[in-house]
């Protein structure tokens, strides 16, 4: 990919003379097969699918919205969610006219996120008639990671219900206990699920394991033939993805398994490293503090219930921290930005919501940054509650 990227001009370059056409809707089949083979190396058959290539993940999160939810402005199949869910699909919806409904999960002292029973989840179908359930396998913003026995369960409800699956898995690839496995709804026969094909969708992305998030290179993944038409059909006005950002990550389709394998076992050293570095310096100095679970993805989320006085909102702490806290590192005045938790559940007025006490951190800075966050957002933390 560096290699293209810095070669656009080279003899083999589409772009050599100084023309970028379109591509078509559905993108280029070199991307396309990009997606293709990075999926083939890690072991899952792609014989059924169909790809469309998208600015980035968030435009195919539009296209599910308005493809398999209910007219705009209805309250008709919604897409199902599990709280905390990524805001950017409930911003989607917004948008577009379409509703959400969320069965929630519930952060653990352990640190887990427990799913509710399967029973729980299916009286929430019932009462709503959902037209699609999402999951975030290796999950934004928990740090979860989906075990293939939940997967299977939530398939054979969608089978069970008429809805549709769809898996962002973004962060595929991404997951840190030696126990864990590959999982994605890739993975998932029709075989052990009758009924789950042609039915599953999924949003794919240049950004995160591949280090793009400015290619704004996505794709909506589908093994319905049908689906994959109309969808390609509605992004006509959009003419095209990025023909550059398309070149750049076509460059995949031609990467060995080996390659593929050898990147992803890298990135996730890397992340791996520092998401316990935090973990376990958020839990050496305050105990208390409840950390979810380090299994996947590149998130941490983190709970203050259980050390701050009543009345704690994230929100407000967050504004203290932008605003007034500091503290001295290494002879620097230094703050620390995370996310407040509550625009990620789907909290009724007047209800508690959990995101008051929680809060997100992303690891996205260097190692040498991520190593004091541990004693920045405990230290603001006391300063912000000694003040209140």
């Amino acid at each position: 990919m560096q290699e293209r990227m810095f070669n656009l001009n080279a003899p083999e370059s589409p772009f050599v003379n100084g023309v970028v056409r379109y591509s078509s809707t559905a993108g280029t089949k070199e991307c396309q097969n990009a997606f293709i083979n990075i999926l083939n190396c890690e072991g899952f058959d792609t014989s059924k699918l169909y790809v469309q290539i998208t600015d980035g993940g968030s435009a195919g999160m539009e296209l599910l919205l308005v493809g398999l939810c209910g007219p705009a402005g209805s309250d008709e199949k919604p897409l199902m969610m599990i709280d905390p869910a990524y805001t950017n699909y409930s911003s989607f919806a917004e948008r577009v006219g379409r509703k959400t409904v969320t069965i929630k999960r519930k952060l653990s002292e352990s640190g887990s996120f427990d799913l509710p029973e399967i029973g729980k989840i299916e009286d929430t179908i019932k009462e709503h008639n959902p037209g699609a359930l999402l999951v975030i396998p290796y999950d934004n913003p928990t740090g979860q990671l989906y075990d293939r026995e939940t997967l299977v369960e939530l398939a054979q409800l969608c089978v069970k219900y008429d809805m549709w699956m769809v898996s962002d898995e973004a962060y595929r690839e991404l997951y840190y206990k030696e126990d864990n496995e590959l999982v994605s709804i890739w993975g998932i026969t029709d075989r052990e699920v009758p009924g789950i094909e042609g039915r599953r969708i999924s949003i794919e992305t240049a950004s995160k394991v591949w280090n793009a998030c400015g290619l704004r290179i996505g794709a909506v993944i589908t093994d319905n033939a049908k689906f994959n038409n109309r969808s390609i059909a509605e992004y006509t006005a959009n003419l095209c993805a990025n023909v550059i950002g398309q070149y750049i990550f076509g460059a995949l389709a031609h990467e060995s398994k080996e390659q593929i394998t050898k990147w992803c076992v890298t990135l996730k050293e890397y992340y791996k490293e520092q998401i316990l570095m935090v973990y376990n310096g958020l839990k050496e100095l305050e105990p208390n503090l409840i950390v979810s679970s380090p299994d996947a993805s590149i998130y941490s989320v983190i709970d203050v219930r259980n050390v701050v006085k009543p009345g704690f909102d994230s929100i407000d702490f967050v504004l203290y921290c932008a605003q007034k806290g500091s503290v001295l590192i290494d002879g620097i005045t230094t703050t620390l930005l995370v996310a407040p938790m509550n625009g990620f559940y789907n909290a009724n007025e007047g209800e508690f919501n959990p995101g008051s006490t929680q809060f997100r951190i992303s690891f996205v800075e260097t190692i040498e940054n991520m190593a004091k966050i541990p004693k920045l957002f405990v230290e603001l933390l006391r300063e912000f509650e000694a003040q209140r």
